[in-house]
C-alpha cells in the first residue's frame, strides 16, 4: 500500500485517452469532483458558492465553460449550494433523480435543463457513461455513481450510512474510488455534537466510520485498483492521520495508492490511463 496526502496518480492535462479526476472540495461544508476524458467534463456536486468553485476550478486552469454538465448525487446543502449559480452561468444542465430534485428545488432555484435519472439506469453524457446507484443516506434518493470510458471504470460513494450489497457490487473493479471515511468513532462519542446528531452519523443513513471502510475496502480491493482517495473526512470528529492508517490496513502488500481529498484546497488533477 502506497500513502500520499494528495492523490497521487499521473498528474496531467492531456486527457485523450483517461479519465481525469479533481477532488475540488470534500466536506461537511462542500463537495464537487471535476472528471473528464478530454471530450467531455462533469462535476459531481456542486456544494459551494459559484465564485469558490470557480476559483478552485482556476487554480487548476480548469474552465467552467468546458463542463457539458453537473450530476447532483442528493439534496443537502453542502452537495447543492452552487449547483443552480453556476447551471444559470454557464447555460449546464442538471442531471438529478426526480425525488431529489422535488427536495431541492426551491435552493436550485429556476433551471434551464434539468435531466432525471433513475437509480440503476445507465446514461450517457456525451463520451462518458455514467451508472447511479442507490446508498444508505438520510436524503430522499441518494446516489453513489460508477463513470465509465475506455476501459476504464471510477467509483463514487460518500454519504452512506452502511455498505451495502448494491454499493459493493458496483465499486467491484474500480480503477479508482473516492470513498467516504467520516469518523472514528472513539472521537465522535466523546466530541462535543448533541447527542441525535451523534446518532444521526453512526446510524445506518448517517456516514461511514474509518472502520466501515476499512472493512468495505478489505472486500473489494483487487489487482486493477490504482487509488482510493478517502473523502468527506470529519473535521472535529476524524483526523487525516487517523484515517489513513486505519484504512490503510486492507491495503497492506497492495499497490494501491491511498490519498484524502479536503474541505478547504482541491487536490491536483490526477488521471487513470
Amino acid at each position: 500500500m502506497m500513502v500520499n496526502n494528495e492523490a497521487s496518480l499521473k498528474e496531467c492535462t492531456d486527457t485523450e485517452h483517461g479519465i481525469s479526476v479533481c477532488m475540488l472540495a470534500s466536506g461537511s461544508k462542500g463537495n464537487a469532483i471535476y472528471i473528464s476524458n478530454g471530450s467531455t467534463t462533469i462535476l459531481i456536486d456542486a456544494g459551494l458558492s459559484g465564485v469558490e468553485l470557480q476559483r478552485r476550478m482556476a487554480s487548476r486552469n480548469i474552465s467552467p465553460g468546458d463542463i457539458d454538465a453537473i450530476i447532483v448525487t442528493h439534496e443537502h446543502a453542502d452537495h447543492i449550494a452552487g449547483v443552480g449559480v453556476l447551471s444559470r452561468r454557464f447555460d449546464l444542465p442538471v442531471y438529478i433523480s426526480a425525488k431529489t430534485m422535488a427536495a431541492a428545488s426551491t435552493r436550485l432555484g429556476k433551471l434551464k435543463t434539468v435531466v432525471n435519472f433513475d437509480c440503476g439506469s445507465s446514461f450517457d453524457i456525451k463520451t462518458l457513461k455514467c451508472h447511479p446507484f442507490s446508498i444508505s443516506h438520510d436524503a430522499q434518493e441518494p446516489s453513489g455513481f460508477t463513470i465509465q470510458h475506455n476501459g476504464f471504470k471510477l467509483g463514487i460513494a460518500t454519504d452512506l450510512g452502511i455498505a451495502t450489497g448494491v454499493v459493493k457490487t458496483h465499486l467491484a473493479k474500480c480503477n479508482l474510488i473516492v470513498l467516504e471515511a467520516n469518523h472514528d468513532p472513539e472521537m465522535l462519542i466523546k466530541g462535543s455534537y448533541p447527542w441525535p446528531l451523534k446518532q444521526r452519523i453512526k446510524g445506518r443513513t448517517g456516514h461511514l466510520s474509518n472502520e466501515d471502510t476499512r472493512n468495505l475496502v478489505s472486500e473489494i480491493r483487487h489487482d486493477g485498483l490504482s487509488e482510493i482517495i478517502l473523502a468527506h473526512l470529519s473535521e472535529e470528529n476524524n483526523t487525516p492521520e487517523k484515517a489513513v492508517s486505519m484504512v490503510g490496513q486492507a491495503l497492506n502488500n497492495t499497490r494501491t495508492r491511498l490519498s484524502l481529498a479536503t474541505q478547504d484546497e482541491c487536490g491536483k488533477i490526477v488521471r487513470l490511463e
